[in-house]
């Protein structure tokens, strides 16, 4: 994995995204919680893909590319790589929901503490598989 100033700077926003997630948390704002997770990933998961010299495609979800180039992923990633999948899934199905809503759905009532705890659990999770893929990798 090649760990160029770009992808530096992924890795840098991601931490400060994680830490901010608390700082939602802490105040109620638990939409927030789930909409800013699901763009920590993202990011993260962009990251690695730019380290392994694949094209970035601009989709939210980008476990396809993911599974498509396993063969290019660190090994921890690769034993992950189920999870990190679901996890991305998971998180993008929640994005504009948990952001715009909709006429039946109201992101501030809809969303609870359950549901912004698992969202920081899965984003920890993401930051701390790619973070040591790319401290062994450096």
């Amino acid at each position: 994995m090649k760990n160029d100033e770009l992808t530096t700077a992924y890795l840098k926003k991601a931490k400060v995204r994680l830490e901010a997630l608390s700082f939602y948390r802490e105040r109620g704002a638990y939409s927030d919680v789930v909409r800013e997770a699901q763009e920590l990933v993202e990011l993260l998961l962009k990251g690695v893909l730019r380290a392994i010299g694949v094209e970035v495609p601009k989709v939210h979800d980008v476990s396809r590319a993911l599974e498509n180039n396993r063969d290019l992923l660190p090994s921890d990633l690769v034993t992950e790589l189920d999870e990190v999948k679901r996890i991305s899934k998971r998180l993008r199905k929640e994005r504009e929901l948990a952001f715009y809503g909709a006429e039946d759905f109201v992101p501030t009532e809809e969303y609870d503490l359950n549901d912004a705890d698992l969202a920081i659990k899965e984003a920890e999770f993401i930051y701390k598989i790619v973070s040591k893929s790319f401290q062994e990798n450096s």
